[in-house]
Parts: C-alpha cells; sequence; structure tokens
C-alpha cells in the first residue's frame, strides 16, 4: 500500500521575513523539510509530495529533489487556475492550505498524512501517525501541548484542541500567548477568549486522511469560490477538517515529541540549536542524506 506524506511548501512566509522551506537549519544545510522526509521515511511512508508554487520549483528541485534518497518525489502546484469551477482570481497571496492540499489530489491514491514544510514534527509523531493510517480509516489530528508550541518572540496563531478522550470536539483557531502556567486563547471568530493549561493539546497541521476527505473539500471550495471575498479570505484546512469533527470522525493521538517551528526571523538561531542537540544525541547523523 503506497502511504503518501504531503508536505505545504506554498507558504509566503510574510511574518518571518522570506520563503521559510529553504532556510537551511542544519549544519550541512538541511531544511526543515529534509528532516521531515527523513523521519517520514523511517516511518515507513513511500511517496512525498511537495505542493508549492510553480515560481519556486527549480529551486525546490535543485536541493530536495538532489539529494533525498529512498522515497519517491512528486510535485503538485498551487495555482489560481487549479479550480473545480470556471472563474478567474487576482490575487498573490496563496488562496490557503485547504486549497493546497485541492491541489495535490490527483497525486494521492490512498492513505497520507499532511503536513506544513516548516515545522519539525519529531521522529515519533511520524511513526505514531504512521502506524494510524495503517490500522485506521478515519481521520486524524496529532495532538501537542500548547505551551511547548509557543514562541517567545511574540503571540502565535494555534488550533486549541477541545476533546472528550481520543475524539476531538472542537478545533478553535486562536491567538494564542502564554501567561504563567495558563495560556491565552483568544478565538479568530471573535467569541469569548479563554484559557488553558499548557498541556492541553493543540493542532500543528499534522493530519492523516484518506482519500474520502477530496469529495468534501471540492464541494466546500466551490461554495467558497461562490461565496467569500476572493481578494482577501482563504480557504483553510481546518474549516474542512471541522466538518468531520462535528460528526464525531476525527480522533486527536497526543505526541509526547517537542515541535519545533519558525514563525519569526527570530526563531531561527533556537531552531537550529535544536537540530544540533538531536545531532548530539545521535538522533540524526551530522549529514543526513550521506
Amino acid at each position: 500500500m503506497e502511504k503518501t506524506l504531503v508536505v505545504l511548501a506554498a507558504g509566503l512566509g510574510s511574518r518571518f521575513g522570506g520563503l521559510k522551506q529553504i532556510e537551511p537549519v542544519g549544519p550541512s544545510g538541511e531544511f526543515l523539510i529534509d528532516y521531515s522526509v527523513y523521519d517520514a521515511i523511517k516511518a515507513g511512508f513511500s511517496k512525498v509530495v511537495f505542493v508549492i508554487k510553480k515560481e519556486n520549483e527549480e529551486i525546490f528541485k535543485n536541493t530536495i529533489s538532489n539529494r533525498i534518497k529512498g522515497i519517491k518525489i512528486e510535485y503538485a502546484y498551487q495555482e489560481m487556475n487549479n479550480l473545480p469551477i470556471d472563474i478567474t482570481i487576482n490575487r498573490e497571496k496563496p488562496l490557503g492550505t485547504a486549497h493546497a492540499l485541492y491541489c495535490a489530489k490527483d497525486l494521492i491514491n490512498g492513505p497520507f498524512a499532511l503536513i506544513s514544510s516548516d515545522d519539525f514534527y519529531g521522529r515519533e509523531s511520524y511513526n505514531i501517525l504512521s502506524n494510524y493510517l495503517d490500522n485506521e480509516k478515519g481521520l486524524c489530528v496529532i495532538g501537542y501541548p500548547i505551551g511547548s508550541t509557543l514562541s517567545n518572540e511574540g503571540e502565535v496563531k494555534r488550533g486549541v484542541i477541545l476533546k472528550d478522550g481520543d475524539i476531538v470536539n472542537s478545533i478553535v483557531e486562536c491567538k494564542v500567548k502564554k501567561n504563567d502556567n495558563v495560556v491565552n486563547c483568544t478565538p479568530l471568530n471573535v467569541s469569548s477568549s479563554f484559557e488553558v493549561t499548557s498541556n492541553n493539546s493543540c493542532s500543528m497541521l499534522m493530519y492523516g486522511f484518506n482519500t474520502n476527505i477530496f469529495d468534501v473539500l471540492e464541494e466546500m471550495l466551490t461554495d467558497f469560490l461562490k461565496n467569500e471575498d476572493l481578494k482577501i479570505k482563504e480557504f483553510l484546512l481546518p474549516d474542512v477538517v471541522d466538518v468531520f469533527v462535528k460528526k464525531g470522525l476525527v480522533k486527536v493521538i497526543d505526541t509526547s515529541c517537542k515541535w519545533i517551528g519558525m514563525t519569526y526571523k527570530e526563531d531561527l538561531l533556537n531552531v537550529k540549536n535544536e537540530i544540533n542537540e538531536l545531532i548530539k544525541n545521535g538522533v540524526y547523523p551530522k549529514n543526513l542524506w550521506e
């Protein structure tokens, strides 16, 4: 059975100030994407699909494609003309994470994982997700302790998971900031603010899916294109996942792995230090693809 890793890598990185996906963080010039794919291979994934902007194709192929070994690589392109209906959109910013997945649908033939290119998720998270895809048919989200995902450089956005056992009741997209032992959460939908503990699960855009999501995705994208302000609105993956959440069809699988990410440029040094520490502890070789 082909098990695919889908990597969303078409974002602009506006807060970071550049293309985060190709920012070297490893001692041999590795990107965070390198470590994600390396871990996915170890966990049994057989194909990776990078969703990128067409204009970045050359730099991805000259770096990632040239050095990654042991997995099939394919590219999907997030473009404004890749839509289920005939409509013209004039905007520079990508249409959103759910549209990015829509652009990759023709390259996915079985169960798949989805991640962001500028996040480090940890080896065990891929093992957990791979095992889930081998044995379950529903949707899942990997949950990280929210307190360990926050940036010292300012407020960030997180999907705060509210759950009953391992069943997700809701994933509330919030602006979050740590305050002592609690995390202040301000929902983006302007509902009332609330607090959670630092150990509360949050989504870092690491999901397990099967291909039945694509029928819902296409229906929702069509509705979005017909009814939303396409100059400013984004078609986001959490909104699609929420359809399944409301039916009680999404499980959360908590991980003890440490998430590492780059929201702000100032986060880069910490990311490099964390990677070097993992290398020092023997988790990764100094040259990942040697």
